[in-house]
């Protein structure tokens, strides 16, 4: 695919992107969620694809919006850009395919929210996160939507707050990210989990990620009811009937990576 702001290349069913306006510290323009999106939907219909590797070029991850071009915006203007980048976030969470951040250096705002909307995240004991706009003029609302579902209240409270960045071994302490390895073994700690996350049944894997993230926002009863509707259509065919037929007659699953 022919991206101006990312580089997408696909090997052994992963699909890498990169964010690739180094120059412009890989901000999140319209441009560059534009292209983000475009590129989360060709993927998620793509069967074939089992994992995305959520990468970045040059010294900063991303740094979140463009403040340039959020200057030249009206409030309907600056209400589609985040509408958009909401967009951008929630595709993640409801493509099928695992996602993993593989986050070398600082991600703030935005940036941060797109690390943090990511599936699995793993850094570089280089990376740090911020949501800087709590030591500003503009709170950073949206950001706090992935970043507060990941750290929990308190914590979310004082990144929000005091603006300040968290380093790696915080962000994993605090739950920010899954890995935090030295710099040089980061692809290799990306792949390695990614390959982890992705064996199995692709459509056992995508089914569940994505009721997983609808049981969370449930009550308990609820969720268990959804999660009951869900495992029990999936155990009777395909690759979840599969999966006991195999165990019972000692022989590995033959997946179909459907239902």
């Amino acid at each position: 695919m022919d991206y101006q702001n990312l580089v997408y290349a696909r090997e052994n069913g992963y699909v890498t992107l990169t964010l690739n306006r180094p120059e412009r510290r890989n901000c999140l323009s319209t441009e560059m969620l534009a292209e983000l999106a475009d590129a989360f939907r060709a993927i998620a219909s793509d069967g074939e694809v089992a994992g995305v590797v959520l990468a970045a070029a040059g010294p900063v991850f991303s740094s979140g919006h463009d403040l340039a071009e959020m200057a030249r915006m009206n409030e309907n203007e600056l209400r589609e850009l985040f509408e958009l980048c909401t967009s951008v976030m929630t595709a993640i969470g409801e493509m099928p395919q695992v996602v993993v951040a593989q986050v070398h250096a600082l991600a703030t705002a935005a940036g941060a929210q797109l690390a943090a909307s990511a599936d699995l995240v793993v850094a570089s004991e280089q990376a740090a996160f911020a949501t800087p706009g709590g030591k500003g003029g503009l709170f950073c609302h949206t950001p706090m939507v992935a970043v507060s579902r990941a750290l929990g209240q308190k914590r979310a409270l004082e990144m929000a707050l005091t603006g300040d960045s968290i380093n790696a071994a915080t962000a994993l302490q605090w739950g920010l990210v899954n890995r935090v390895v030295p710099t040089d073994e980061l692809e290799s700690a990306t792949l390695d989990l990614l390959t982890k996350a992705t064996r199995g049944s692709r459509y056992s894997k995508g089914i569940g990620k994505q009721t997983l993230y609808a049981q969370m926002e449930m009550p308990t009863a609820d969720a268990y009811e959804l999660a009951i509707r869900v495992m029990a259509t999936a155990a009777a065919s395909g690759d979840g009937a599969e999966w006991p037929r195999a165990f019972i007659e000692k022989r590995h699953p033959n997946w179909i990576h459907t239902v």
